[in-house]
């Protein structure tokens, strides 16, 4: 009787919460908005690439403040839906924050009876931008940067029953140096709502004392191989690494290391990745000590090589398993009207990728934000190529985009210079076995573009097995393995480099307004308008016209402008709320796979 009764409060309690919440009224909703239950939000496993069975979800309501820096709230301002940042609407607050107050976040949990030998390790996805992070009035960690995740083991902080978590966030956006992106404090034209806060998943894991804190996975497709490195947390002496590959639940090869070195594991006759099959094989890593199971992740990678080579003609271009591909794609700035930064689920963060492949393209350029691991998992697994911005911050230099920059470089500061090098490394870090990635792209335009040779050698010594776009439609310097030049609205080719590939970063941004799916009715933009589908789609297949044309003279890649409407900005496929396409889309895949498999090899 008594557990039936501790049953009920708790569903009681859970539908009062359920009552309470609401979005913020007053902007447009996509359909999975309205379908959104408080008790249980983006409730999929977060880390596709290193899955546990074991653990908890701590997204939901949660209690928050927002209090000028420095002061503690005495009383909470109400609740909150995390993961939703406080300025969204799906958040129930919808609140700005700026740079002289902090948000302050609190809740509960209990830690189950099943976890009581085991370490436990509280994961953030990511929280925008300056995180610390209290586990029963215990420090137990912070971090700075909105866009890579982290993890703190607050074992040693916890007691039986319930603990409190506690949660303070500083986020000056446009009023500091951090990578921001398109956020910014005045939202206007490209410009869009700042973003403070939690913003993706946050959970609870166990795990042995000594575990496997990391994977990192690189094909090695001229060798037939992979090479898997595995961060162990807590490793002794004698300690092992084995890997398996597996196809289809058969085992197809595996290997051992030691877990300060990789292994090198050769597959025969690999299948490889391409956006036309995107073969995965699932892999599974274990800790051994003693020939006893410590910890095991499960896992998955592919076979595939990016690189640049010359073409029979000579012109440099753009490869994919040492066979010549032009990569075509919109850019992809990853923003919903109701979750801002956050897609209100993960059937709508997969509706995006597989509109885009419903659309014949091969790429997405992923602009000046970097999105959860589960969205880079539906590139792996769809076969989307991805080329991943850094997103922007500080100040923007001179800008020379159409030739060889000789200005002066924008000068940070050091605390900037070193900020932006740390969440570099970070996302890379982050992103760096999802085999989708092909492109690193550390600057966009020239904002906050500075010492870019420097930025780009490292890069590229960091992560070999990818190419680099020192700048897309930037400052431009002789480094890399791209020049990237913008053309609004009309393709068009205006700097060549033989030694490189040359692509077209960005073009298009054609505009449709349609009314009632609009952020704001009466202040919208596009580079061009029309007023229908096929006006629309008529005037993109005369770019697309242009576009081939200058594909046989160098291009060999183009991003499109743009996905979907973003704010102001009424320039997408479609429209903001994803409600209404604004293409006639049969017309367009014929257009686009005819631009993606235009330097096939015959």
């Amino acid at each position: 009787m008594k557990r039936v009764l501790l049953i009920c409060c708790a569903l009681l309690v859970a539908y009062t919460a359920s009552a309470q919440w609401k979005p913020v009224e007053g902007r447009i909703m996509t359909k999975w908005a309205e379908e959104i239950n408080p008790d249980n939000v983006l409730a999929e496993y977060p880390r596709p690439q290193m899955v546990r069975s074991a653990w908890q979800n701590l997204n939901g309501m949660w209690n928050y403040a927002i209090a000028p820096c420095g002061n503690k709230p005495e009383v909470w301002d109400g609740e909150i839906l995390v993961p939703f940042a406080v300025e969204s609407s799906l958040s129930g607050v919808g609140k700005r924050v700026g740079k002289d107050n902090e948000l302050w976040y609190s809740r509960t949990f209990t830690v189950p009876a099943a976890w009581s030998k085991q370490n436990v390790l509280l994961h953030f996805g990511a929280v925008d931008w300056k995180a610390d992070v209290w586990v029963n009035g215990v420090s137990v960690g912070s971090h700075t940067g909105g866009y890579a995740a982290f993890s703190f083991d607050i074992t040693s902080a916890l007691k039986k029953g319930e603990n409190e978590l506690l949660v303070r966030v500083w986020d000056p956006t446009t009023d500091g140096y951090q990578p921001r992106g398109k956020q910014h404090n005045n939202p206007h034209g490209i410009w869009y709502t700042p973003v403070t806060g939690i913003w993706q998943t946050v959970w609870l894991e166990p795990v042995a004392e000594s575990h496997i804190a990391a994977v990192k996975t690189t094909p090695k497709l001229d060798n037939s191989c992979f090479s898997v490195k595995a961060e162990v947390a807590g490793a002794k002496s004698g300690d092992l690494i084995a890997v398996t590959i597996l196809d289809n639940g058969k085992v197809v090869a595996e290997g051992k290391s030691s877990p300060c070195s990789a292994a090198e594991i050769y597959v025969s006759n690999p299948e490889l990745w391409t956006p036309e099959n995107p073969h995965l094989y699932d892999m599974k890593v274990e800790l051994l000590r003693g020939g006893k199971v410590v910890d095991s992740v499960e896992s998955y990678t592919a076979m595939r090589k990016f690189s640049i080579g010359a073409d029979k003609d000579g012109i440099m271009r753009m490869m994919l398993n040492n066979k010549p591909i032009f990569h075509f794609g919109p850019l992809d700035q990853g923003w919903w009207p109701d979750g801002l930064y956050t897609a209100p689920s993960d059937e709508a963060l997969l509706y995006d990728i597989e509109k885009t492949k419903e659309f014949g393209y091969n790429m997405i350029r992923k602009h000046v934000k970097v999105e959860p691991s589960r969205w880079y998992y539906h590139c792996d697994r769809l076969g989307m190529i991805v080329w991943q911005d850094m997103p922007s911050g500080d100040n923007t230099p001179q800008w020379q985009m159409h030739n060889y920059f000789d200005g002066a470089e924008l000068v940070r500061s050091q605390e900037s210079e070193d900020n932006f090098r740390r969440e570099w490394k970070e996302i890379i870090d982050l992103l760096y076995s999802h085999p989708s990635i092909g492109v690193w792209v550390p600057f966009n335009e020239a904002w906050g573009q500075f010492k870019t040779a420097e930025i780009v050698e490292w890069t590229k010594a960091y992560d070999p097995s990818r190419l680099v776009n020192p700048a897309s439609g930037g400052n431009h310097y002789q480094v890399g393995d791209i020049l990237d030049t913008h053309h609004y609205p009309h393709p068009k080719l205006t700097l060549v480099d033989s030694r490189r590939a040359t692509v077209l970063g960005e073009y298009g941004g054609i505009g449709y307004v349609v009314k009632e799916h609009l952020w704001e009715p009466d202040r919208n933009w596009g580079y061009i308008t029309f007023n229908s589908p096929k006006q629309v789609t008529d005037q993109y297949e005369a770019y697309a016209e242009k576009l081939k044309v200058l594909i046989q003279a160098a291009f060999t890649a183009a991003v499109y402008t743009q996905t979907t409407d973003v704010e102001v900005e009424v320039n997408g496929l479609m429209t903001y709320d994803r409600k209404v396409i604004k293409v006639e889309a049969d017309r367009i895949r014929k257009i686009n796979q005819e631009i993606c498999h235009s330097l096939d090899e015959k």
